[in-house]
């Protein structure tokens, strides 16, 4: 009995220390000269966007505001590395993978401005609060039901 007192005291005095230790920030890596930290320096030292984004629930329909950085403007400030033969930037895709293990692809062309042209987004604050710093979440406009909605991001890998 004494070693289970013990031990929930351990738990109930050290629990709160450990929920405020902050996660390591995203990571932007792969085929790129510069790998990014995506914290909110660097987040802050991009052009601001924001997107509404509608999509469908199980319930009816949801729309928010979200505020961050184009994934486009993040490609650039890393400088992809790509072939120079023609459509080598077609080649390529981001995974995008989540907290929890969800990761989703998105193809480059999407994002260029020369092609798809899809204003994804990388969102630090939203109109309902699910979005934060600490809380990046990735949202992909026109998608229909936002199954390559990603929150909690914890990496995009350029392959």
């Amino acid at each position: 009995m004494r070693l289970f007192r013990a031990v929930f005291l351990a738990l109930a005095l050290f629990a709160p220390i450990t929920a405020a230790v902050a996660a390591d920030p995203a990571k932007l890596s792969g085929a790129v000269k510069t790998p990014l930290t995506l914290d909110d320096a660097t987040l802050n030292g991009l052009p601001v966007a924001s997107v509404v984004v509608s999509y469908a629930t199980a319930s009816g329909s949801a729309k928010g505001t979200y505020t961050g950085v184009l994934v486009w403007d993040l490609l650039k400030k890393a400088e992809l590395v790509s072939g120079a033969e023609k459509g080598a930037l077609l080649r390529h895709t981001l995974l995008v993978t989540a907290d929890d293990g969800y990761a989703i692809a998105v193809a480059l062309g999407e994002l260029d401005p020369s092609y798809g042209n899809k204003k994804v987004l990388l969102a630090y604050k939203s109109t309902d609060n699910s979005a934060s710093f600490e809380h990046l979440r990735l949202l992909v406009p026109g998608d229909i039901h936002a199954g390559r909605a990603v929150h909690n991001v914890v990496s995009i890998e350029v392959n």
